[in-house]
């Protein structure tokens, strides 16, 4: 499996909270979910310390185990959790988190996990592609994001609406009828989405975080078939750019709405 990878963060010389890791068998992707200005964490841990250390140990994971990528997630989740013991207070539950995809070839499959809204594209070379986004957060965020996106992004207006936005949202994190991410509790990967397709289906497979897949989900840009194609004839860095472009052409959110103007982007072509 040949993969060729990008990432960007939202602003130069801002930490990029995402994450991407890749062996000759398996890719790992993380988008840590960035908590607004005037919001306070009782975990002592950033967002980008969340994402690497879950990501790195996940990439592990992968190349000394062949356990259910469901099971993996679990213990990584545990174990970044008990680097918590002693200086942070998980009682709160506004401890950092993140996206989850994972993707693994084992001899004649793919194995693959998607836990929240970051995408997962398989190329089974049918007239469309094969999407998988697990989109309970959108159905759950859509009356407060409403609000927000209504609201020009310099507005002072805006960066209250946001805070009310997440805080809402933590009200349904990692709960039964809400949405599920990475986060403090093992339990989560019992909620991701998790599948096997036959490797020789699969001609090509990319693997994005939020800040990339807008091009297609949020600026209607492109279409999935359109990424593989970009993918395939140039490269990853292109369709970022492709992202940047539409981003800085709209900076206000006023042709696309958006709770962030610019952000992170991260994606991975498996060919």
């Amino acid at each position: 499996m040949r993969v060729t990878f990008a990432t960007e963060p939202a602003h130069p010389g801002h930490d990029n909270e995402d994450f991407i890791g890749a062996t000759a068998d398996a890719v790992v992707l993380l988008d840590g979910a960035t908590a607004p200005a005037g919001i306070t964490s009782s975990c002592s841990h950033t967002v980008r310390w969340y994402s690497h250390t879950l990501g790195s140990t996940l990439l592990a994971e992968l190349t000394q185990s062949t356990a259910p990528l469901a099971e993996l997630l679990a213990q990584g989740i545990k174990h970044v959790t008990s680097l918590h013991d002693f200086t942070c207070d998980l009682s709160r539950g506004d401890s950092p988190s993140s996206t989850v995809v994972m993707l693994r070839r084992m001899a004649d499959r793919l194995d693959w996990l998607v836990l929240s809204d970051s995408v997962l594209i398989l190329d089974t070379g049918t007239a469309e592609p094969m999407v998988i986004c697990d989109d309970r957060l959108d159905h759950i965020a859509t009356p407060t994001r409403v609000r927000l996106r209504a609201l020009p992004v310099s507005a002072p207006e805006h960066a209250q609406a946001l805070r009310e936005h997440v805080k809402e949202l933590g009200e349904y994190r990692n709960r039964d009828g809400g949405f599920w991410v990475a986060s403090t509790d093992p339990l989560a990967a019992d909620q991701a989405l998790t599948g096997t397709v036959p490797a020789d289906k699969v001609r090509a497979a990319a693997l994005l975080s939020d800040g990339a897949s807008r091009l297609v989900d949020c600026f209607h840009l492109a279409t999935w078939h359109d990424v593989l194609d970009i993918l395939n004839q140039d490269s990853p860095a292109e369709l970022i750019r492709r992202v940047r472009d539409a981003e800085h052409s709209d900076p206000e959110g006023e042709r696309w709405p958006r709770g962030k103007p610019f952000d992170d982007a991260t994606l991975a072509y498996c060919h």
